[in-house]
């Protein structure tokens, strides 16, 4: 019999874009149905079986940590540019993340609770430190604005997300919120 339908199982050569492809559906399935979605679900967005899932990402944890690497690297990279505008840049960022994509904050929220030694919350204020040293430098940033005043910030932001009566309008929300602050860039 010539040309089986059958999909061929690649097996173990497949691992690379399993990985991938549960990445990009865990991403999809956390921006839309939140943190706690099912992990089910992103094994199904995946076209893979749990079994497959699970050999690559054993928690929820790890499946989050993986997928928000990139988030890490994007501010990173913002840090290190030396332009005084770039904290502006990184705040900007990190508004979009916590406005778009809510489920990182709530796996930073997790990981808090359950990864003994998670040093997210010391992570990030090493990033947003030289930046914002750098912006107050250049008078671009009020001076009073401390590192722990932007997270406490972002914190505020978060909960406006996961509170919003009408989601359609959250960037508008959280836009009125931070020019009540004053001491932030509008984001």
């Amino acid at each position: 019999m010539l040309g089986n339908p059958r999909k061929v199982n690649r097996g173990p050569a497949a691992s690379a874009d399993n990985r991938q492809a549960i990445l990009a559906a865990a991403r999809a399935v956390f921006a839309q149905r939140g943190y706690h979605a099912p992990l089910s679900a992103v094994a199904k967005a995946a076209g893979v079986s749990q079994g497959v899932f699970y050999r690559h990402f054993p928690t929820r944890l790890e499946l989050a940590f993986a997928v928000f690497d990139q988030h890490w690297a994007d501010y990173e990279a913002i840090s290190a540019d030396p332009d005084p505008q770039a904290f502006a840049r990184l705040w900007s960022l990190i508004m979009d993340k916590t406005i778009d994509e809510a489920a990182f904050v709530e796996m930073v929220v997790d990981a808090r609770r359950q990864a003994v030694g998670y040093d997210g919350a010391d992570r990030m204020r090493a990033l947003l430190g030289p930046p914002l040293a750098r912006a107050q430098d250049a008078g671009l940033v009020d001076p009073r604005l401390t590192v722990d005043d932007v997270m406490l910030a972002q914190r505020m932001v978060f909960g406006i997300v996961v509170t919003a009566i009408d989601p359609t309008d959250v960037r508008n929300q959280v836009s009125r919120a931070l020019s009540a602050l004053e001491l932030l860039p509008p984001a």
